[in-house]
Parts: structure tokens; C-alpha cells; sequence
């Protein structure tokens, strides 16, 4: 899956916001009810790196394949980074970036849950 498709899959989902933030963050934004789910990078040397949200377990996996670290800051939340999304099967991406925004709307009350979504 290229940059480009990853980026409408993200804003496929329901209520998903995408906000682009200049200097000095330079990240591309998904969220939903203000609960991030995911992220690019946006500028050099780190252009177009995606970041997400992921299961311990997960983090513990990925985080052993080449291209893929633990999130600059974000890390300790169990959030990757995947330098090259190009390189993961489409399927798996796919699934990690659904259980991140699953995560990101579980989250937040129910209430705001069914303004947001109808749950």
C-alpha cells in the first residue's frame, strides 16, 4: 500500500478528522473525537513515516522487524513507526491501523461515542 491510499483509508472511517500540522511538529493527524489514531511525518529526513497505535504484544513483534521502531516520544504508549509503509502487506497495515482507531474511539465516553458515530 503506498502513502497516498494508506492516507484515504485513514480518513475512511467514521468521524475520522485529518489535520495537518505545520511548524515545528510538520505531522499529518487522524483522529477521531480528538483521539489520535494515527500519524505521518511530513517533512525531511522523515517524510511520509506513519505511525500508530498498537497492542503490547504487537509493539513487541513489530518493533523486531527491520523498518519498524518504537515512536519517537510516543514509543512507551506502545506506538511504531514504519519508515517505509510500502514494505508491509496491505492486510496487515490494515489491521493495525482499524485496531488504532478502534482503540482511539473505545476511548472516549459513550455519549460522545454515539454523537461521533451513532455507537
Amino acid at each position: 500500500m503506498d502513502t497516498a491510499r494508506l492516507k484515504r483509508y485513514c480518513a475512511s472511517f467514521p468521524a475520522a478528522k485529518e489535520v495537518l500540522h505545520g511548524e515545528p511538529s510538520n505531522i499529518l493527524v487522524y483522529s477521531v473525537g480528538g483521539k489520535t489514531f494515527a500519524y505521518f511525518k511530513t517533512s525531511e529526513p522523515e517524510r511520509w513515516r506513519f505511525s500508530i497505535r498498537v497492542t503490547p504484544e504487537r509493539f513487541v513483534e513489530l518493533t523486531d522487524q527491520p523498518g519498524i521502531k518504537p515512536a519517537r516520544w510516543m514509543g512507551r504508549w506502545y506506538w511504531v513507526t514504519v519508515v517505509d509503509v510500502r514494505r508491509m502487506p496491505e492486510d496487515y497495515l490494515r489491521e493495525l491501523v482499524t485496531w488504532s482507531y478502534e482503540r482511539a474511539l473505545g476511548s472516549l465516553s459513550g455519549k460522545r461515542r454515539r454523537e461521533l458515530v451513532g455507537e
